[in-house]
């Protein structure tokens, strides 16, 4: 009787541990934004870091877990946090964006973002969301799969997370400022990095390079994030060929593949088989360069995958990467993309929105000297979504105003559809239509209504592959094509099956994308380009999402430490 009972305690006792195993977890930290020395390129000048690291800390998670962080300010620039990616289900005051879902931490000022991963797995990052503080202010955000469930694919032998990263020998926030004070497009990076470092091809920068270490025979996650500013990169790993099993925090059909292409804000997880003769072999990114005649960083960052017991005396080899303006090998690697399984896409569309996205030109106001008009023929440059360049407010935060039901801070007029139709990516693009309205204008969706939006690039200025990101949902890229988006033509196309499921979309230089998703996480959420420069000159726009019926479709009440502005 007694070991029956006692066994029955045992199996009781086991059953709770196993259960309390996959309880999901809070993870508490603390992220102290500080100047520190960094040294790059033979230089060295304070940079902006989390925890005087460069990059920051990688946060690794499990879906299901809750992250607490507070962030101490100890910089003399305001500052946010951006949770690129995370759904942010009810939890928009954690969403970062300055003056859209909370006003800076100001110097000297803390905040904490709490917030729950919901049904992701993958890899997403954390970055800065003021000025160009991101530039140095950002990490990898690993979530791993609930305990006791497992990836879709064998499990790797080890994982990689590898961020590629733009560096400027100046500071970051004065190259935007005087490109702001002139009008005139800012000075392009000095190099690329991964994981910090620019790698051999660059002065003073052989020593810190990244090393990759895999066995022969193993199988390697590398989880890759194009961290740059404003430059979409190109991606290989010389003689391997990559497997993509997810993008985004979404898993994917996989496919293989030599090159990646990832738009600033998108990630790609792919598996590399060790394979080839044991040496050394570079990990190399370089620009996209899709905007003719525009100048960008040419240069090449390196990291090198070694092979055990290899000897670091012979040379790595180098990887060939596509020409810059290889559009092709783009639209060939985009349109690979499809969910692992059948998906559920809206196919009734209750918001039926059409989207162009390019940029402008400013006519020089008359008060302003010449030295304020360095854009295209004394103008100043500038963006716009549907001819609305936007205007961040100053006071309050957009979240702030909507909740608080402040006036005069934003109104809910954006467009659904171009003010004016006009041939988007043709030649002769009258110049009336180069210069957008400056507005704070916010679209209002009701919660749960089925949205589809029309993303069309426009050749005003020059045309450019936009990445597009929205903050607080992913979305189905349900099509994508080149010229100007024809609705009796192109939806027949559409992919309503088994569509990527992405928070940033590569919209195509000359081209359109066309994406889906239900409106249901209440809030305040930013669509934006994120090239960086043009996110300030106004290439952005925001939903506001009505609270639906109950606590669980309603916004949750701002957290009692919110920055006030």
């Amino acid at each position: 009787m007694t070991t029956v009972h006692s066994f029955s305690f045992l199996l009781f006792f086991c059953s709770l541990l196993s259960a309390s195993s996959t309880i999901a977890k809070v993870q508490h930290h603390d992220f102290v934004i500080q100047e520190t020395p960094v040294k790059r390129l033979c230089k060295t000048r304070n940079a902006i870091t989390v925890n005087g690291m460069f990059p920051g800390p990688t946060l690794e998670v499990n879906n299901g877990d809750t992250l607490e962080v507070k962030v101490h300010n100890r910089a003399r620039n305001n500052i946010t946090i951006h949770w690129h990616g995370v759904r942010q289900i009810r939890t928009g005051w954690a969403d970062g964006p300055e003056f859209v879902t909370q006003c800076p931490i100001r110097p000297g000022k803390s905040y904490t973002y709490r917030f729950t991963i919901q049904g992701q797995e993958g890899t997403l990052w954390w970055h800065a969301h003021s000025s160009w503080l991101r530039a140095t202010v950002y990490g990898a955000l690993i979530i791993q799969p609930t305990p006791g469930s497992s990836f879709p694919f064998p499990k790797p032998d080890r994982q990689t997370a590898l961020v590629l990263g733009e560096w400027w020998n100046a500071n970051p926030v004065d190259v935007i400022n005087q490109a702001i004070r002139t009008g005139a497009a800012p000075n392009i990076s000095d190099a690329y990095t991964i994981n910090g470092q620019p790698g051999d091809l660059y002065n003073c920068s052989t020593k810190e390079t990244v090393v990759v270490p895999i066995n022969s025979g193993e199988t390697s996650l590398l989880r890759v994030i194009n961290a740059a500013l404003n430059q979409p990169l190109f991606f290989s790993v010389a003689k391997h060929k990559l497997t993509v099993v997810g993008a985004d925090a979404s898993y994917v059909k996989p496919f293989t593949t030599k090159v990646l292409m990832l738009g600033p804000g998108q990630t790609t997880d792919v598996l590399l088989n060790a394979d080839q003769q044991p040496k050394r072999y570079y990990i190399a990114a370089r620009a996209y360069q899709s905007a003719q005649n525009a100048p960008f960083d040419n240069t090449t960052t390196t990291a090198i995958l070694q092979y055990k017991n290899t000897t670091t005396s012979s040379p790595p080899i180098l990887p060939v990467l596509p020409a810059f303006n290889d559009t092709n090998t783009v639209t060939s690697f985009s349109r690979k993309f499809k969910s692992l399984r059948n998906v559920v896409v809206p196919k009734t569309i209750d918001d039926g929105l059409f989207f162009t996205v390019g940029l402008g030109l400013d006519n020089c106001p008359k008060n302003f000297p010449k030295s304020r008009c360095q854009g295209l023929n004394g103008t100043r440059f500038t963006a716009s979504m549907n001819n609305v360049s936007f205007v961040l407010p100053s006071n309050f935060s957009l979240l702030q105003a909507h909740s608080n039901g402040i006036p005069g801070v934003f109104t809910t007029d954006f467009p659904a559809k171009p003010p004016v139709k006009f041939d988007y990516t043709g030649n002769n693009i009258s110049r009336a239509l180069f210069q957008p309205v400056k507005g704070t204008k916010l679209y209002n969706l009701k919660y749960g209504s089925r949205v589809q939006v029309v993303l069309q690039d426009t050749n005003i200025v020059t045309s450019e592959n936009h990445p597009i990101h929205l903050h607080g949902y992913d979305f189905y890229i349900v099509g994508e094509g080149f010229g100007n988006f024809n609705p009796k033509k192109d939806t027949s196309k559409f992919n309503l099956v088994d569509p990527p499921l992405r928070n940033t979309v590569a919209v195509p230089v000359n081209g359109w994308a066309v994406i889906r998703f239900v409106a249901d996480n209440p809030g305040v959420w930013l669509m934006h380009c994120h090239l960086d420069v043009h996110i300030k000159w106004g290439l952005a726009m925001a939903f506001l999402v009505e609270n639906g019926v109950g606590e669980l479709e309603t916004l949750e009440a701002p957290p009692h430490d919110l920055p006030v502005c």
